[in-house]
């Protein structure tokens, strides 16, 4: 009788642990496609279809140093604009960026799609991250 309880038990938290890791994903695809939207809204007239920004003007957000290792710095330029100097993959660039009005919800779909795309892979960022680095 044991065993049955036992097997029981593994079974049912090994369908959580699917279920959980297998809703994560959808979560994160989700969230990229709803990204997607928004950057081809917000973003795409200055770093392009491709990511790539315009040599000398806007710098590439694809593959982007910037804020490969401090998200909260994309959260802040998207949030706040950014104005003067900034160096992006070894080239300096001089120009403003204006705020863009999105919510949280937006914010984190429209950098899950940029991070997630063009080659890169990168964790999901979440509305909670999202309100932290604000």
């Amino acid at each position: 009788m044991k065993m049955n309880i036992t097997k029981k038990i593994i079974v049912v938290t090994t369908a959580v642990c699917l279920f959980s890791f297998y809703s994560q994903g959808q979560s994160l695809s989700e969230s990229i496609a709803r990204g997607q939207e928004v950057y081809l809204n917000e973003c795409v007239t200055c770093h392009m279809d491709n990511g790539e920004g315009i040599s000398g003007a806007f710098p590439p957000l694809a593959n982007s140093d910037y804020f490969k290792n401090d998200i909260s710095k994309a959260v802040k330029v998207i949030l706040n604009g950014l104005e003067g100097e900034v160096t992006v993959n070894g080239t300096t660039y001089y120009g403003v960026m204006d705020p863009v009005d999105l919510t949280d919800q937006e914010v984190a779909d429209v950098l899950n799609y940029i991070q997630n795309n063009w080659g890169g892979k990168a964790k999901a960022i979440s509305v909670k991250d999202v309100a932290q680095l604000k």
